[in-house]
Order: structure tokens, then sequence, then C-alpha cells
């Protein structure tokens, strides 16, 4: 600690400065950048600043010459350091900002992720705006949400155990659950009713979902369970004043109920009585920001220590949830299978039946073969919506027959074919990728020309290749770019990204699914899961089989992830990534920590951290491995070095090991300043 004793203090600065008769040392945490520094500091306080600097309160600090924010994280009566203490240059604001709660998370946080407590409260606290805090009211008001009922269980009853579980809720037990949502289900009416039952028994609840529509929907709901008074949705598209204000109303109790994106989690909700995350497989919920923590990881260590009930739900499930459950920390909410196949819509691939091919030889090659074509075609007849979901936005760029624009696929694996890279520019030989495999005679399997051009598939592309296949028909589009939210019924074509699908009065008629080798082509360890996330997030915008509702995935129907979705089994499939996963040692199974950085303070990195020696345990070390594509390079590196990435695996019991061997090698690396900072993520979505 940078400090001084107090009796040495008090004589030093007698003629100056008079410190505070009651406890006149302040323990801050300065809010540095830099990992050596992550530790406290004290600080000696006035008489006039006693009464306002108390723990949780923001103030201003002189640290090596300059001013720096920082937290009050306790008030001493004594030091243990050697040296002459500093004064608090003034306190910010008299509002205690970090609550015992969210301090206590955050430090987890920053354990579980290697990383520095400053960079974790930047994240849970948002700055402040004066005007505004001046203008909120301090006193918590009295609520609708004080005198609530418990709500109707008979949408949870249709779940095994579900009406139990709402009783829980209300008694403020601590119950965790995975959740696996009805295909067709009103989710935002299931989370408003178990939020509703946790505030009838006195306590608050909060609800994270991945991004502002999902907050619209919750909110909507919630209000009509629980009232407007008491429910805030906090998100980051909120400006500085607004987001602050709604902010404060949680910290001052007014709000029990918060609604919101990643940040949310970490609300200063008092009396936390339900943690929920939906949908917890979008990337949006992985923090992009240090120390890159994801939204279900930091939700459950919050309902660990608050020992509170927590609900991971979603269409799909993740391997990470699927693990929760196995090792008995959650149990499953799953509704019946004959309940499931009333409620899911039809599921056809191309070559079920057996006689798909013979009927329709193209199928195979086709971007929109008969068997999406008549489902489409029967939907609209019966003056019904059809969603058409591409799985990117824009235009894909693949290689087609120049004579007939039949999709080149590889003969081998029918996966795509391309050319990319220096192969694009020299006009080389057509590349499959996903097996890898070249073509070098590469003819059209439905003309039989040898001649091939580049085109592009996506939203807008596909949105023409509709309008051309049934003229007269609306075409609507919606993506991340411009995002139609709900759309009229009646006969239509939809064509959507994954995440952009509007919903549909009484649910749409048939969706296409097309282009499944864009998803489930990718390098990447979460490719099936994932694939089978959007797949199932658009199926249940379907009308169930019994109101004639078709899903046509144009993908070979023996692939694993296809198999899923027919049965409805996203529990099933969870398990099986879970189990191959162990085979291979990948997260969630052991823990994995990616290390960017040049090759030299990557390399000095690791040697401060003493790995492959961990305890009595050992690290595995791989790589180096290029960074997996879409991931930006780390900050302070010069354009044009080169950036590496080393992957250390431990087994699940030593991931806390890990993180504090690298969180202690990364402030040696700091504290010496020989080598630009090395990037540290543990459990990365992508790993490369």
């Amino acid at each position: 600690m940078l400090a001084v004793p107090v009796r040495a203090a008090r004589s030093a600065v007698a003629t100056t400065k008079r410190t505070a008769e009651h406890e006149p040392i302040a323990r801050v945490l300065p809010m540095l950048t830099v990992p050596h520094l992550d530790r406290e500091f004290d600080y000696l306080v006035t008489p006039e600043q006693s009464d306002d600097a108390q723990p949780g309160v923001r103030v201003r600090v002189r640290f090596h010459g300059r001013l720096v924010d920082a937290f009050v994280l306790e008030r001493r009566s004594e030091t243990d350091h050697e040296g002459k203490l500093g004064w608090l240059d003034r306190v910010i604001s008299a509002e205690p900002v970090l609550t015992p709660d969210i301090r206590r998370l955050a430090d987890a946080v920053a354990a579980r992720y290697a990383g520095t407590r400053a960079d974790v409260l930047r994240l849970a606290i948002p700055p402040r705006h004066a005007k505004v805090e001046r203008e909120t009211p301090t006193a918590p008001t009295i609520t609708e949400l004080d005198r609530l009922p418990a709500p109707d269980p008979a949408g949870w009853a249709e779940y095994g155990r579900g009406t139990q579980f709402l009783t829980a809720l209300a008694e403020g037990r601590a119950a965790r659950a995975v959740w696996q949502a009805l295909p067709g289900e009103q989710w935002t009416e299931r989370i408003a009713e178990a939020a509703a039952a946790t505030l009838s028994g006195g306590r608050s609840a909060l609800v994270i979902v991945p991004d502002q529509r999902d907050i619209d929907a919750v909110h909507a709901a919630a209000v009509a369970h629980c009232g407007a008074d008491g429910v805030v949705a906090l998100s980051a598209g909120l400006g500085p004043a607004a987001r602050y204000r709604r902010w404060l109303t949680v910290l001052r109790g007014t709000a029990r109920l918060v609604i919101g994106t990643r940040s949310a989690v970490f609300a200063p909700l008092a009396n936390l009585g339900l943690v929920m995350v939906w949908d917890d497989g979008d990337d949006t919920l992985a923090e992009p920001r240090a120390p890159y923590p994801h939204t279900r990881e930091v939700a459950m260590l919050r309902a660990h220590q608050l020992r509170c009930a927590a609900v991971i739900g979603g269409y799909a499930r993740t391997a990470e949830a699927q693990a929760l459950v196995r090792s008995g920390w959650a149990h499953d909410l799953v509704a019946a299978r004959p309940v499931v196949r009333a409620r899911a819509p039809r599921v056809v691939a191309l070559d079920d039946g057996g006689f798909e091919q013979e009927r329709d030889p193209a199928a195979r090659t086709a971007r929109l073969p008969s068997l999406a074509l008549r489902a489409a075609r029967s939907a609209l007849q019966a003056d019904a919506p059809v969603l058409v979901q591409v799985p990117r936005r824009g235009y894909v760029p693949s290689l087609a027959c120049a004579k007939c624009r039949t999709v080149a696929r590889c003969r081998h694996c029918t996966g795509p074919l391309s050319l990319t890279g220096s192969q694009a520019e020299s006009g080389g030989v057509a590349v499959c990728r996903w097996c890898g495999r070249a073509d070098t005679a590469l003819r059209c399997a439905r003309c039989g020309s040898d001649s091939v051009r580049a085109v592009v598939v996506g939203a807008r592309r596909t949105a023409e290749e509709l309008g051309r296949a049934f003229p007269g028909t609306s075409v609507i589009t919606s993506s991340g770019e411009s995002m139609v939210s709900d759309i009229a019924g009646g006969a239509a074509l939809v064509v959507a990204t994954p995440g952009a699908e509007p919903a549909a009065p009484h649910g749409y008629g048939a969706a296409l699914l097309l282009d499944s080798w864009a998803l489930l082509g990718r390098q990447d360890l979460r490719a099936a899961e994932d694939t089978l996330r959007r797949w199932l997030a658009a199926s249940a915008l379907v009308r169930p089989r019994v109101d004639g509702g078709v899903v046509a995935v144009v993908a070979e129907a023996a692939i694993p992830t296809v198999q899923a979705l027919i049965r409805w089994d996203p529990v099933g499939h969870a398990d099986s990534e879970l189990a191959g996963r162990a085979e291979v040692a990948l997260p969630p199974c052991v823990h994995l920590a990616a290390l960017d950085g040049t090759t030299e303070a990557v390399a000095a990195l690791l040697a401060a951290a003493g790995l492959p020696e961990l305890g009595e345990a050992t690290a595995d070390i791989l790589g180096p491995v290029d960074l997996p594509p879409g991931v930006r390079r780390p900050a302070g590196i010069e354009p044009g070095v080169e950036v590496i990435r080393m992957l250390v695996r431990v087994d699940r019991d030593d991931g806390l090991a890990l993180a504090a061997a690298l969180r202690r090698a990364s402030g040696v690396l700091s504290a010496r300043r020989e080598h630009p900072p090395v990037r540290v993520q543990i459990d990365p979505l992508h790993i490369g």
C-alpha cells in the first residue's frame, strides 16, 4: 500500500491540513488501466470530506502527479504503509455507487477472467451525470410491486416441475434451472411471470436479453404483469443522462425489476431473488471489452454469491448451459415430448422421404430447390406469410455456373466452392470451403458447362430471386441494417437474417432455411451449436404442424444438427456437443486461455506465469495459431507487426489457478514495460 502511519501523517502535515477525527484513512481503488497497479492505496481525509467520503463513493486522488478517479473501498483508523500519505483531492459525489454486492461480484469476475477490478467496474457502473444525480429522488417510493399477487401458473404448467418452480421463486428459494422454451412459446410472458412470482415474495429480479428489441418485448410483458412502477429497462443505447437516471432508480431502491442487455447484469439491485438470461448463445452477450466476461458466467457468479434463483432460457441450448445441468448446479425445465411435438412445426430436409432426389435431381445443388418452393407456395396459397432465413447480411461471395447460374458445389462433400485470396486474383482452381479439396475439372452438375462465374448470395439477392419465383407477392427484407419488428397478417415473403426475423400475428405458415453451408461450414468451435440456435429461433415463429406449419431446411437430413432440428431436440444436441468437446478437451469441459500479442510478448507472459507448471497441475500450451476470422488485433500493437495467438488449456478445476497466474504475469509485464501488452481472454467464444 502507498500509505503512511496515521500518527506520522498527522505530524507531517499538521501545519497545513487536519485529518478527520474518526477513521482518517480512506482506502481507495484508483481507476487505472495498467495491471500492475490493480491494488488499493491509502489517502488522508480532511474533516470537511469525512461525512461524504464513505465506502462506495467516487473520489479524485492525485496519483504520480496526475488526478485520477477512484472508488472508496473502506475507511480505516490506521494504515500499514511506511511512507507519507497523500490527501484525497475531493469527493466527486456522496452517492455510494459501488455497493458491497457489486464490489464482491467485480472481485470475482476479475479473478475468473484474469482481469483488473478497474476494468470490471467500468463495465458495471455508468459514468456520472451530475445534473441527473441532483434531480433523481433519493428515497424509494411505494410501487405496485409492493402488493403484487402471484402470477397465473398455467403457462409454466406445460413444463415438468414448472409450477413448482414458480412456487419456489415466490417463496424466495434458490431454484436454478435451464429452461427449454417450447416452439411458438410466448417467452416474454413466461419471463414476466417468473419475475412477478419473485416480486410477489418481496425480492427483486434481473432479466438479461441480447438486444434492444428483446428489451422492448420483455418490458411490455413485464409492465402488463407488474405495472409500470418499479420496472426499469437498461441498455447501452440510452443516452448518458437517461441511462444514469434509470441506473440511479435501481441503486436507490425504487426499481425492483431490471431488464437489460449484458452490462445490466451488474445492476445494483438490493435483495436480489432471481437472475434470468435469455438466449445465452447469442454473441452479443460476450463482452468485447476487457476482461471479456460472458454475461451468462457473470449471472451465475452473482446467483452463487447471493444464493438466489437463476434461469438460463432459450429455444436452443449451449454446451455451457448443459454442463450446468450435468453438474447438478441447475435442473432441467423442459416439456414432455408429446407437448413438444404438438407445438412444433413439421421440419423437412433435402432428402426426407428417400425419393426427393429422384423427383428433383437438382435439389442437392439448387439454392431454392422445389422442396423449399413447394413449402412456400402452399403457405402463400393459404394466405400465410413465409419466412426465409439467410445466414448473412448483405452479400456472400460464391461460385456458380456461368450458363445456368447453379451454385457450384464440391463433388466430395457438396460444400460450396470459391476462389479466395491469390487464387481469386490469378483465376486459379476452385476450392471447397468445407473439406478444402480443389476441383481442377469443375463442371456444372445441371447443364455440364465448365464455365463458372463469381456470384453473390444474400438477403437482397434472395429477395430478388423470390420475387421472380412468386410474382405479385409482397417481399419484405429485414436485417441488422434495417430491422422490421413485426408484419401484418396475410401472404408475404419475409427475407431476414438471423436475429432480425419479424414477428407475425398468427405465426408463419412456412420457413425456408437457406445456405446452411454458410453456417455449418464455418471453422468454429460453436458452428453447429450456433446454427441450430439460429434455425430454432426462426422455426419457433412458424405455426404448429397441426395448423400446417412447415420448415424446409436446405441441408442434408443426415447431418446431426439437421436431425436435431427435425426432432426438435436441442437438449440432445447440447448433450452430444458437450460429449464431443470432452473428447477433444475443449470448453466448457476444460478452461482455455487465449493469449494474443507479439511472439516475444506472449513468450514473456508465459515465462512470467511459470507455465506450463501450475501448482500441482500442468497446463497444455497450444499454438501458435492465427487469430480467428473477424477477431480484432490487440490494442497497442503497431500495424504490420505480426500477432500470434497461444492457447493455454487446463482442467476444469484449475481455471481459477490459471487466471491467477496470468493475472499476476500481466502485472509483471506491465511493470517492466518491455513488450506491448498481451490480450488475455479466458474461455473466448472464438478460439482459432
